[in-house]
Parts: C-alpha cells; structure tokens; sequence
C-alpha cells in the first residue's frame, strides 16, 4: 500500500499503458482521476477500478488544450484536497514517412504529446508547489525518443522531447520536493487486435524478444510515483526488454 492517502492524477487511463499505471496506483491504496479523451474508453477503465475496490473519479479531457487540464487537477482537488501524483502517459502514435509527412500529422502528434506533456506537468506542478508537500511526475517517453525509427519523426520527437522536458522540470522542481522522472517502453503489447506479431527486426534485435505487457510498464511507473524513489530524479528508465541497448529502430 505504498500509496494509501496519496492522490494521482493519470492521463491516457482508459486504455492500454495509462489504464494499467491508474490500476497499479489504485491497487496500492491510491485515490485516482481517470483522465483520457475517450468518455467509453474511460467509463469502461471506471468501472473495473471500481470493481475492485478502488477510489476513482472520472474527467474527460484534451490533455493539448490548458482549460481542460486545470479543470482536471481542480477536479482532482476538489475531489480529494489535493494531488500528490500526476502520471502523464495520454499520447498519440501515428506513423507517415518523413517525405509524405503532413501538417496535420505533425502538430496532432506533437500538440498531444509534447505540448500536452508540457501542459499537465506545468499545471500539476504548480498545485503541488502551492501545497507545499512535494509531490512525483511520471511521464511515459519511449525508445522512439531514444533513437530514430522510420515513419516516427513527428512521434520521436515528441518523445525527445518528453525526455529533455523530464530532465529541465527535474532541475527546477527539485527545490520543491517534486521529483520528475519517465519510463520509456519498448514494443507494448497494448492493442493485440491489430498489432500482430512482434516486428522482424526487434524480434532479432531485442534480448527478451518480445512484446512488454502494460502492467510491466506500470510496474517501473508505480517505482518511479513512489516515496521509494527518494534519489532519482531527471532520469527516463528503459522499460523495453533490452531494445534500447541492442536495437534499432527499423520497420
């Protein structure tokens, strides 16, 4: 129960790596806000929370635009008094060749992810500022902001940048007791529908050689959201099977 009376804040949680971080949290005694853009995707995440015993509350939000992230810390505020943990894992990942690549493709990914990142660490980080007790930022990278891939410049560099602004946060928020930290996933198992088999080329480049379950990510999440990560901070931990060591990113 290393987290019973804290209070998180998890983005992208109706589906896939963020529903298992708002799992893992609230299967250690935290109070969580469910926070995706998809009111079916996050009623769905709602109600197994609930299911199981777990104090959560939901917010639909468009974690690009600030109205809707200060509506959800405040919720998350009102609800419960204050936020101890903001995991950002909402994103998107669409793939188009660099030369092909649209406008629109282009600020969808980096709007969500980047700016959004930005958006809910910033406003996250001033609520904790003013309670004054510090608090844990976990945000969800990749190893597409690791090293290049095809087809991923808009998503990579969003990624990148999720790392660099991990890093700056870091350094400044240290002040206040806020420790700002990242997991980067390999190849996640999160949409076994339509992602098939694992790809050639991580398959023969990846020591585990296969996909990372979610709850594997949200494993290294809930270390990195605890008080037991009193000395780390800055730091983007691989969660990818050994990709990032030994692999390229090809396919």
């Amino acid at each position: 129960m290393r987290f019973e009376n804290k209070v998180a804040l998890v983005t992208g949680a109706g589906h896939g790596i963020g529903q298992a971080i708002a799992a893992r949290l609230a299967s250690e005694g935290a109070k969580v806000l469910v926070v995706d853009i998809n009111p079916d995707q996050a009623s769905e995440a709602l109600i197994e929370l609930r299911a199981v015993g777990a104090t959560a509350e939901l917010c639909i939000a468009d974690i690009s635009q600030r109205a809707e992230v200060e509506a959800a810390v405040a919720r998350a505020v009102e609800h419960w008094g204050k936020l101890d943990i903001l995991a950002c894992s909402a994103g998107l990942m669409d793939r188009e060749p660099f030369l092909e690549m649209t406008d629109d493709l282009w600020h969808r990914v980096i709007d969500t992810n980047l700016y959004g990142g930005f958006l809910c660490g910033q406003v996250a980080a001033r609520q904790m500022v003013k309670q004054g007790h510090g608090g844990r930022i976990v945000y969800v990278a990749s190893n597409s902001g690791i090293f290049g891939g095809r087809g991923r410049a808009a998503y990579g560099a969003s990624k990148a940048g999720i790392i660099n602004l991990t890093q700056s946060m870091a350094i400044e928020l240290a002040a206040h007791d806020i420790y700002v930290n990242a997991v980067a996933p390999g190849p996640t198992l999160t949409r076994p529908e339509v992602q098939g088999e694992l790809m050639g080329s991580a398959r023969t480049r990846m020591p585990l050689g296969r996909f990372g379950k979610p709850s594997e990510i949200a494993t290294v999440a809930a270390f990195l959201a605890s008080d037991e990560c009193s000395f780390v901070t800055g730091h983007t931990y691989a969660a990818d099977g050994g990709f990032t060591v030994a692999g390229l990113m090809e396919g």
